[in-house]
């Protein structure tokens, strides 16, 4: 039984003490396939460092962060452009809009935004979008960018029914993670209503820990909490939510 962590930054500082053994545990609960969302420059090394040491799990996306959008994004963005153009990657993300964080920055989030979708199309990979208290602003530009060309995924979607059914209508899947377990998470409350085959698995480790681990850090073998969790909200085995999200992201990530 083959799961899918399609959100994890395992190359971040939180596990440079025990990375090697956090992996191994994943894999040995059956997680066979990380995708890696970028942040900005100054992580790109150990991204490919990672990809290195595992090159039959760890899929890396190229992007910059809108928390990291700051008043050098122009020279980020060049950074993101130059790595595209450089080798293959498997999305560009993370991207999106941020107003939880920064507020101070939101045109330069939409300008960024905007870019990278831009480059996303070029050469014909999904994104990975990130959202904080700013739906409104990325559906106004995931509007403006509507197309078959447009797909990808909803990372960490947190939002309402309605609002999953819009992300759903841009050809994205809806990333869930250890807020479905969450007491206060809500989409557990109208998930059943979405069809499996637009969800998928993730982490965002050492993010977001998932119940009985919230408060501590995540890591990708916690992912199995998620699926025990949505196969109790869909009423079905922990075999068929597997399946079902492990195909959505060879769908949308293009990965045997």
């Amino acid at each position: 039984m083959m799961l899918v962590d399609t959100h994890t930054h395992l190359y971040s500082e939180a596990f440079d003490d025990d990375r090697e053994d956090m992996i191994r545990r994943a894999m040995d609960a059956g997680i066979e396939q990380f995708y890696i969302p970028a942040i900005d420059s100054t992580y790109t090394q150990r991204m490919l460092d990672l990809e290195s040491a595992y090159p039959e799990n760890i899929f890396l996306m190229m992007g910059l962060h809108p928390t990291h959008v700051k008043e050098n994004y122009e020279d980020e963005l060049q950074h993101v452009q130059e790595m595209l153009g450089s080798r293959k990657f498997y999305a560009v993300g993370e991207i999106g809009i941020d107003l939880y964080w920064e507020q101070r920055f939101l045109k330069q989030q939409q300008a960024a935004f905007k870019q990278q979708i831009g480059w996303a199309k070029q050469y014909g990979l999904p994104i990975v979008i990130h959202c904080r208290d700013a739906f409104d602003a990325v559906f106004e530009v995931l509007e403006g960018e509507r197309g078959d060309e447009l797909y990808g995924i909803f990372h960490c979607f947190t939002g309402t029914f309605e609002q999953a059914q819009r992300a759903i209508s841009l050809n994205m899947k809806l990333g869930i993670g250890g807020v479905a377990t969450f007491k206060n998470g809500k989409i557990d409350r109208f998930l059943d209503q979405i069809d499996l085959k637009h969800i998928v698995l993730e982490t965002d480790s050492p993010y977001l820990s998932p119940v009985p681990y919230r408060g501590k850090r995540n890591e990708s073998a916690y992912l199995i909490k998620v699926q025990e969790k949505l196969a109790e909200i869909y009423g079905v085995s922990l075999e068929e939510i597997a399946r079902i999200t492990t195909e959505n992201s060879k769908e949308v990530f293009g990965v045997s």
